[in-house]
């Protein structure tokens, strides 16, 4: 099917199936592997914890994150 009649015939669709394809289509964009995302994650937790050995940042507790959390759902 041509990209241009897809576009066309999407867009007649209801919000709600609009709206399931294109967070289809953006979590398609980003497939790493399960082995990649672990090494990511994995620089990030290295590079946060030299960050608070440094004193560079200072830790939160889960309480208080918790405690933001919610005032933001609010």
């Amino acid at each position: 099917m041509e990209l241009n009649k897809i576009k066309e015939e999407v867009l007649h669709l209801s919000q709600q199936d609009r709206a399931e394809l294109a967070q289809k289509l953006l979590l398609s964009l980003d497939a790493s592997s399960d082995n990649e995302t672990a090494e990511e994650w994995l620089l990030v937790a290295k590079s946060r914890a030299k960050e608070l050995d440094e004193g560079k940042v200072q830790p939160i507790s889960a309480e208080e994150v918790r405690q933001k959390a919610q005032a933001l759902l609010r």
